[in-house]
């Protein structure tokens, strides 16, 4: 999401590739970071749907907080994109530069390696307790399917992403919420909330290809088993879902609430939904 003041700014594509990286690496910091809490720190005996102490509820909640704060990160300098579908469905409609999407795209991924080894070295002392084979806990740096096979995992990334990207677009659109802007991250924070509490079981929602690409390589690199890459197609799914998923929702938002903004605000000559990191 855009931080305001933004278009008056240019940068550098280093300086953009470097904040997409910090950017993603603190949602990931935050967001693997409190899946290795409730993993590693379970309450004993555990405790259903249990609060304090780790539980669905936490996940939820801390990879909202992770995205809010991502975007405070590297807003004012990249627009904290943070995630592959939502720079390529930016692209795609018109609202961001397709020359940009290579740098974008490989700060998000180096970012989301970069928090996800930095969260296994600060749990390392404590994971090699929990799970000394590295065995059963891949999970805490990437999603998996709750059902066997392609279809269903694909379904539910392409509509959770769709989502994550329409809504963005809704709340971004100053046309369609002029006063937005300074509540933007929050409000994005809390559409993260309700798509985890709403569409998470079937596959994790990662409805980024980074948060879940990342640090998965992340976990063979370091010699997880089980990690969905290795000898496995888990992987394909959160990523080439939330790349369809993106696409779709900004495709939907713009043939029905965009296009329907543009026309109504035409004669008072105002830009229509443009991304400002947009700059040439």
């Amino acid at each position: 999401m855009p931080a305001s003041g933004r278009r008056t700014m240019k940068f550098k594509p280093g300086q953009e590739f470097a904040a997409e990286l910090l950017g993603t690496a603190v949602l990931i910091l935050f967001g693997c970071g409190v899946v290795a809490m409730v993993t590693l720190f379970p309450s004993s005996p555990p405790v259903p749907g249990e609060v304090v102490k780790g539980g669905y509820t936490n996940v939820s909640l801390a990879w909202g907080l992770a995205v809010v704060m991502g975007i405070y990160v590297a807003g004012t300098i990249s627009g904290a994109h943070l995630n592959p579908a939502v720079t390529l469905a930016l692209a795609a409609t018109g609202r961001f530069p397709w020359r940009k999407l290579p740098h974008y795209v490989a700060g998000q991924l180096i970012g989301a390696f970069l928090g996800a080894a930095t969260v296994y070295g600060v749990y390392f002392s404590k994971w090699v307790l929990a799970d000394p084979g590295l065995e059963n806990t891949a999970g805490v740096f990437a999603t998996f399917p709750a059902v066997p096979g392609f279809w269903p995992g694909f379904v539910d990334q392409v509509v959770g992403t769709a989502l994550l990207l329409g809504v963005i677009l809704a709340i971004g659109d100053k046309l369609n919420y002029p006063q937005g802007a300074p509540f933007a991250p929050l409000v994005v924070g809390l559409l993260v909330v309700a798509i985890g509490m709403s569409f998470g079981g079937m596959h994790g929602y990662a409805i980024n290809p980074a948060r879940d690409l990342g640090p998965r390589l992340f976990s063979v690199v370091a010699g997880f088993k089980n990690n969905g890459f290795t000898g496995s197609t888990v992987w394909i799914v959160p990523v080439i879902g939330p790349l369809v998923g993106g696409v779709v929702g900004a495709v939907i938002y713009d043939a029905f609430i965009g296009k329907a903004l543009k026309q109504a605000h035409a004669l008072h000559g105002e830009v229509h939904g443009m991304d400002p990191s947009h700059q040439e």
